[in-house]
């Protein structure tokens, strides 16, 4: 049951593709993450997570780059 751990996804490893469980933020973050398509279960691909440079997602077919502090935020599988 080790992969269904959550863990934050800025710790997530570039190539890897990981279902987003839960954002802990307040409310108008978590409101701009949902307008983005970051829903619960939606599958997220992390292209990169090199540092320093750009936290950068695929989601949906549409590449967004995260702050390294939102991409903490939110919790994945």
């Amino acid at each position: 049951m080790g992969d269904k751990q959550l863990r934050p996804l800025s710790v997530v490893k570039e190539g890897e593709t990981v279902k987003l469980a839960t954002i802990n933020a307040g409310q108008g973050l978590k409101s701009r993450l949902t307008t983005m398509g970051l829903l619960p279960n939606v599958e997220i691909t992390v292209i990169n997570n090199s540092h320093p440079g750009p936290f950068v997602i695929s989601v949906k077919n549409s590449r967004m780059m995260l702050g390294r502090g939102m991409a903490h935020k939110i919790m994945v599988t």
